[in-house]
C-alpha cells in the first residue's frame, strides 16, 4: 500500500493527489498537520532521503525559526525539528515498502509511477 505524506493545504500535495486518482491508484493519505508525525516515521524518513531532501527550507516555518535552530544542520536535528514542527517536512512524500519518494515534479512523478 503507498503511504502519501501530506499537507491538505499544499498545492503540490493536490496536484499529487489527483494525478493518483486519475491513474485510479489505492493510497493512504496520511495528514502530517491533522495525523501528526511519528519520530519514527520522521527517522525513516529523513533516515533514507537525507535532510537536505526531507527538510523543506523554503517554507514560512523554517524562516520563522530562529538561526540557531537553522545552524548546523544533520539528520539528527533535522528529525527533531520536522518532529516539532512538521510543515518541516518536504511534501508530498511517497513510500511503499522501502521505497521512497519526495516532492511532486516531473522527475518525481517518474519515480512515483516507479513504486507503482
Amino acid at each position: 500500500m503507498l503511504t502519501v505524506y501530506s499537507l491538505k493545504s499544499c498545492d503540490t500535495c493536490v496536484k499529487a493527489f489527483k494525478w493518483l486518482n486519475e491513474k485510479g491508484v489505492s493510497y493512504k493519505k496520511h495528514d502530517i498537520r491533522v495525523d501528526s508525525l511519528s519520530r519514527e516515521d520522521a527517522e525513516y524518513i529523513v533516515g533514507t532521503l537525507g535532510w537536505q531532501k526531507a527538510l523543506n527550507r523554503r517554507s514560512t516555518t523554517w524562516r520563522g525559526l530562529d538561526d540557531a535552530d537553522k545552524a548546523d544542520i544533520d539528520n539528527e536535528k533535522a528529525v527533531d525539528l520536522i518532529v516539532e514542527y512538521p510543515t518541516l517536512l518536504k511534501r508530498p512524500v511517497f513510500v511503499k515498502g522501502d521505497s521512497i519518494v519526495s516532492g511532486f515534479d516531473g522527475h518525481s512523478q517518474q519515480a512515483v509511477e516507479a513504486l507503482l
